[in-house]
């Protein structure tokens, strides 16, 4: 199991600069970042920033989506990244949600994200790609053959087929064992259909963590399910809820949700958090005392999970990373 942690950019610049060097002394392996350039700072130049304060950490967006950048842009500034940091930079991809909504775009289809993946892998590696509308082949004459990491992140069948079919990991904005189990197994089918080795796919749950008391932590936490709660209905309205590749576990909690405020996306001030309860919270995040993390994270392994990825968005930060250098990390060497 590896450990990450992922900020907003909110995250005052000389702070971020000391959670990273902490987290990384702590034994965590990944520092990722949201990827919402309205909602927050631009986050590539705080990953920047973070990587030279770092020597292993990786670094990427958590995550970013086809949309907002031009894609030889944004091929050059993930394989400049990559080439900045010694090879410690992947992505988290997505279709598109606050970056794109904000401003009243939509996501970007299924078949544009794919395309998406293989042109830009494609430009990083060095390879010449055409893509869109551009009326000449695009080539880099810098790019040294890196192979960047594409984790997919996903819920949906069709989704969940991208994933396994081109990424390389996936994603999913939630620490339930059951349902990462179905949804990651889901990936990794689609995947062996394509004919892809699929032992080295990778799973991560990303949500927030509290250690500590349970109460405190489900207060601190509430705004998480409400921000998958905007996904999932996603998914309800295209494909209903009598689907059996859908767990009912996923989709049952949202059906008293009035909607979602996208200027207070991932926070707690967020308007639309009553239908959440207790038991949500527990199930989608990680709390209470360290050993009922590690038993909580311990199933989440056997679930197919291998990387856990901390949404350190709730408070105690510090705290929290320490903790898990202490206590949790230890148990999973």
């Amino acid at each position: 199991m590896e450990f990450g942690i992922c900020f907003k950019g909110f995250v005052e610049p000389d702070r971020a600069r000391a959670l990273v060097r902490q987290a990384e002394n702590a034994g965590f392996a990944y520092c990722w970042f949201y990827d919402s350039h309205i909602l927050w700072r631009e986050s590539y130049v705080a990953m920047a920033m973070c990587m030279e304060h770092t020597k292993t950490m990786r670094f990427g967006p958590c995550v970013t989506n086809p949309n907002t950048r031009d894609w030889s842009h944004a091929a050059s500034l993930f394989g400049s990244l990559a080439k900045q940091s010694n090879g410690r930079f992947d992505i988290g991809l997505g279709r598109g949600d606050s970056a794109v909504r904000v401003m009243g775009k939509k996501p970007a289809p299924l078949k544009r994200l794919e395309e998406f993946t293989h042109v830009v892998k494609a430009l990083i590696r060095g390879e010449e790609a055409q893509y869109g509308e551009c009326p000449e082949p695009v080539k880099f004459p810098w790019a040294d053959g890196y192979e960047l990491p594409v984790w997919v992140a996903a819920y949906g069948p069709k989704a969940l087929s991208s994933a396994g079919r081109v990424g390389d990991g996936l994603i999913l904005q939630i620490a339930e064992p059951a349902i990462c189990k179905w949804l990651g197994n889901q990936a990794k089918a689609a995947g062996e259909a394509e004919g892809r080795d699929m032992s080295n796919f990778r799973i991560q749950a990303a949500a927030p963590a509290w250690t500590g008391s349970r109460e405190e932590g489900r207060a601190a936490t509430k705004w998480f399910p409400a921000m998958v709660g905007n996904h999932v209905a996603d998914i309800v309205e295209k494909y209903g809820t009598e689907r059996e590749d859908i767990p009912s576990s996923l989709t049952s909690y949202i059906k008293d949700r009035k909607g979602y405020d996208y200027s207070k996306h991932g926070q707690s001030s967020n308007p639309y958090l009553d239908f959440i309860t207790d038991d949500v919270i527990d199930s989608f995040c990680v709390l209470g005392e360290t050993d009922e993390h590690i038993s909580k994270l311990n199933e989440l392994e056997k679930a197919g999970v291998t990387q856990f990825n901390i949404y350190l968005d709730s408070g105690n930060e510090e705290k929290i990373i320490a903790d898990y250098g202490e206590k949790i990390i230890p148990a999973f060497a």
